[in-house]
């Protein structure tokens, strides 16, 4: 299918085109005739799927098509987008911006953490469409500047995130304002039974649209883990990336406090790195995520709730420094990269500790994920080593399957091509597997030829 096969206006289509984009994802292909129809949707999609394309292209062309209808001079706001942080906000108004430059449609984006002034100024001249997040939505409906009286889209972006960063109140506030007569638009990654209930409060006989659970991982992208001392992580991570082919990454960490620290090591050892996270202030957030996108920044170190909303084109590399202690964030971490069907590596490192962890993710994705050898670093060369290269006792293993699994290609090709976390596989077997029949081999970053 072709996005002009969806019956989207010309200007808009022409906007899409200079992006680059020629067939619709799943969720676009879906949700955009729903939405032109003018249906509320129930949709149930992870990031990296392209849904903010799939609710900010029908709505623009609805905006654009229909009439203003307004007493006064300044031009009321039509849609209000809501989404759970800063980034991801920033993120929605880009994309708004691209897709509707060909319009009239004007968007502004508001957030918290940063003075107010120049998002009071944005509103007073008049938007059609408001992204906003919780916080400062109230904040400024409370102070007179915002009026929804005339709301005929209402776009609920990431609610499960909503849920996890405590803001399912503040949602149930913001609706409590809100025309009873709209259009309103559900997504998440997610569906347990307290967001079901508020899609239930928000929705009125909607269509549900589900694209790629969140316990799936895309195929596109080539899962690795290496077994590790906690204690060597940070010599491991400065190994890997020896591999010239990683011109950025993207690293995860469960603390702010050791983003900090990972990203202080990388640059006293010379590598370009910036730390996000919550204590971070806006503008220092939004640097480094700038500096990031245009590669000056090598490595990006990031939490799970700064990097939620985090869109790098041809972001091909995520390293887990730390496993998630919840499953599907992993998920999402390494749907960070290979967005929209692109190429992409996840590399994660797993110590004692997170043996725990690394069960859990395996078991909610339905693959065991393939092995990398450790390599010896200068202090274990006198002693046995105590990492292993072999996975945990049926960590892993396909559901309701006793024997231990072969290790799983994620790409979905033949399952004896190298699963090691490249652009290209190699041929023979997989590493893995070689590692399991207790044959040495390179590790992936040491083994292409120059």
């Amino acid at each position: 299918m072709l996005f002009e096969e969806l019956n989207i206006i010309e200007p808009i289509l022409k906007a899409i085109k200079a992006e680059g984009y020629t067939q619709p994802t799943p969720i676009q292909s879906q949700a955009i005739p729903i939405v032109l129809s003018k249906r509320d949707l129930l949709a149930c999609a992870q990031t990296g799927t392209g849904k903010t394309a799939a609710f900010s292209v029908p709505i623009l062309q609805l905006l654009h098509t229909a009439p203003v209808q307004s007493h006064s001079h300044k031009t009321p706001i039509r849609c209000l987008i809501l989404t759970p942080t800063r980034e991801l906000a920033i993120q929605i108004g880009e994309s708004i911006d691209q897709y509707g430059k060909h319009t009239s449609i004007r968007n502004t984006v508001i957030f918290g953490g940063v003075n107010q002034t120049s998002q009071v100024h944005a509103l007073q001249k008049g938007v059609s469409i408001l992204v906003a997040t919780p916080g400062r939505l109230l904040d400024l409906m409370n102070q007179g500047y915002i009026d929804l009286k005339q709301l005929q889209f209402f776009v609920l972006d990431e609610a499960d995130r909503m849920l996890d960063m405590g803001f399912v109140h503040d949602v149930k506030k913001v609706i409590a304002k809100l025309p009873a007569k709209r259009q309103s638009l559900f997504f998440s990654a997610t569906m347990p039974p307290v967001i079901q209930q508020l899609a239930n409060q928000i929705l009125s006989n909607p269509l549900k649209v589900e694209v790629t659970p969140v316990s799936s991982t895309a195929a596109t992208i080539q899962q690795a883990v290496y077994f590790v001392e906690k204690a060597d992580k940070r010599k491991l991570l400065l190994t890997v990336l020896q591999n010239a082919e990683i011109e950025r990454v993207l690293v995860f960490t469960r603390t702010k406090h050791g983003a900090d620290r990972v990203a202080k090591d990388l640059v006293k050892s010379g590598i370009p790195a910036q730390a996000i996270h919550g204590n971070k202030s806006q503008n220092a957030r939004q640097t480094a995520l700038n500096n990031f996108k245009l590669k000056q920044t090598r490595v990006l170190v990031a939490t799970d709730i700064a990097a939620r909303g985090i869109d790098i084109e041809e972001l091909t590399y995520v390293i887990n420094f730390e496993l998630p202690n919840i499953p599907e964030s992993y998920v999402h971490r390494i749907g960070r990269s290979g967005r929209a069907g692109a190429a992409g590596n996840a590399i994660s490192f797993c110590d004692t500790e997170e043996r725990a962890y690394l069960k859990d993710i395996q078991k909610l994705i339905g693959l065991q994920i393939p092995v990398l050898e450790t390599p010896a670093f200068e202090k274990d060369k006198n002693k046995p080593q105590t990492t292993t290269n072999t996975a945990p006792k049926n960590a892993g293993s396909k559901l309701n399957n006793n024997r231990k699994p072969k290790p799983t290609n994620t790409r979905g090709s033949n399952a004896n091509s190298n699963p090691s976390p490249r652009r290209s596989g190699g041929s023979g077997q997989s590493q893995a597997a070689n590692e399991q029949q207790g044959k040495s081999k390179k590790p992936w970053y040491k083994s292409r030829k120059k």
